[in-house]
């Protein structure tokens, strides 16, 4: 029994307006780390979102620190802290094809739209007034807890990996940044980027750009076809459902547009490829270079299967494996690949096999980022507490998870995701119209409330 669930319900929903409030504040912050800036270390704008979470932590009466901009943290009470609360205020950039300003908090039919609602500045926003309601309802907490905030978690984490080495973290961490009831299973990640020579034929693509960034699925594809008639184009795509296109002729070039729908890389079927999309047109025109590559990513082959991979086991499931990123610039053809693969399985098992078939296909592999895959046990005390608030805020049964996608904490041994959203849930994270509807961020308002009180006993 949660000793304090029904004051907190009521405190949030008569809070509701003020909550909203201060999310569309956080909101309207243009967060996206980068590390050509010269506000170091990540940029004006993650140094404006930790400023304003910094400010908020010292409007709730907690002792900050500010540990050179890559992180900020403020204390609930004196003494070490049993509890480390962690998340980040940095964003992916907007990208394109939303319906509303992605920097300006949009409330509709019960929806909040914004960059961040659920990634991570609504679930942030909730640790800040789970922590308020504490305070307002003077309801006793016996052991410190922390709250912090990192400022690159999208940029690889740099942040939070400085930030520890100052201020090690407490035993039990949790992070807002997954999924409920508790992800405690992440599965290993890969990020490679791979190029090769083109044939530079007069018949061909001349130039091409899909996708922005290596962990999302593109959703937006332009290029520059030489040889190729418009018709030949469109009854190449014909059995490619799904997408928009929009052609046009420019002295003598078909230029055209491919519209997919953009998503995380880590939950590719949320997603459609134009990527891929294209590589099944160019191959069905024969365009032998990117044939070639179609071979190895096959449009609607989200598990790398053609590549050799395919690998699943029976605590993580199916691995994934995504074409990204694929431009051609002049004689040059260059691509990325996002994967997320089984705990029973390595970063170097899996880069040998995908070096091996690409190398083998005239293309050679230009950087190579990875994570080991990161397990908690589902008996642990901090999983257990977690799942029993789960089960007693929701009424449903509480379970662990195990998911593709890279959490705050999955260098952090012993730490897991709890929350912000709902495993039926597709709140389009990383895509156009991300969101959160204002249910499930009360939902996240009452689990970390009573969550925090349950950890501090």
């Amino acid at each position: 029994m949660l000793e304090y669930k029904q004051e907190f319900e009521k405190y949030f929903e008569s809070h509701m307006d003020e909550i909203v409030a201060s999310l569309g504040e956080i909101i309207g912050i243009e967060s996206v780390g980068t590390l050509d800036s010269s506000v170091k270390p990540f940029g004006q704008g993650s140094a404006k979102a930790l400023k304003w979470g910094e400010d908020f932590l010292k409007s709730l009466g907690m002792k900050t620190c500010n540990a050179d901009n890559y992180a900020v943290h403020g204390d609930f009470k004196e003494g070490e802290p049993v509890l480390a609360v962690l998340s980040h205020l940095d964003t992916v950039p907007a990208g394109e094809g939303w319906s509303y300003d992605p920097f300006k908090l949009t409330c509709k039919d019960g929806i909040l739209y914004g960059r961040g609602t659920i990634d991570d500045k609504a679930p942030s926003v909730a640790v800040l007034y789970a922590v308020k309601a504490i305070k307002d309802l003077n309801i006793p907490i016996n052991k410190n807890f922390r709250v912090v905030f990192g400022g690159f978690e999208e940029g690889g984490c740099d942040d939070i990996k400085y930030y520890q080495e100052k201020y090690p973290f407490p035993e039990n961490v949790f992070t807002p940044d997954g999924t409920f009831p508790v992800l405690n299973c992440e599965k290993g990640l890969i990020h490679l980027t791979f190029q090769g020579k083109s044939d530079n034929a007069d018949r061909g693509v001349q130039r091409l750009k899909a996708g922005t960034v290596i962990n999302a699925v593109p959703g937006k594809a332009e290029f520059i076809l030489s040889g190729i008639t418009m018709q030949e184009m469109k009854d190449a795509l014909e059995k490619t459902e799904g997408f928009d296109l929009a052609f046009e002729t420019k002295d003598g070039e078909l230029c055209g547009t491919m519209t997919g729908k953009s998503c995380h890389a880590s939950l590719p079927q949320n997603g459609l490829n134009t990527a891929t999309g294209l590589l099944q047109a160019f191959s069905r025109l024969g365009i032998s270079e990117f044939e070639r590559l179609s071979k190895l990513f096959v449009h609607g082959d989200l598990s790398g299967n053609a590549i050799g991979l395919g690998f699943s086991d029976k605590i993580s499931g199916d691995m994934t494996c995504v074409l990204t990123q694929l431009e051609k610039e002049q004689e040059q053809i260059r691509g990325g690949v996002d994967i997320r693969f089984p705990v029973d399985r390595t970063s170097q098992e899996i880069y040998a096999i995908i070096k091996s078939a690409l190398e083998k296909s005239g293309f050679e592999i230009t950087s190579f980022d990875s994570m080991e895959p990161h397990y908690v046990d589902k008996d642990c005390p901090l999983v257990q507490t977690l799942l029993t608030v789960y089960e007693g805020v929701t009424g449903e049964k509480g379970e662990c998870r195990a998911e593709g996608g890279i959490t705050y904490v999955h260098n952090t041994p012993g730490a897991v995701a709890f929350g912000a959203e709902f495993p039926w849930e597709n709140n389009n994270m990383h895509g156009a119209d991300e969101h959160i509807s204002l249910a499930t961020f009360k939902a996240n308002l009452n689990l970390y409330a009573n969550a925090i009180i349950e950890l501090t006993k």
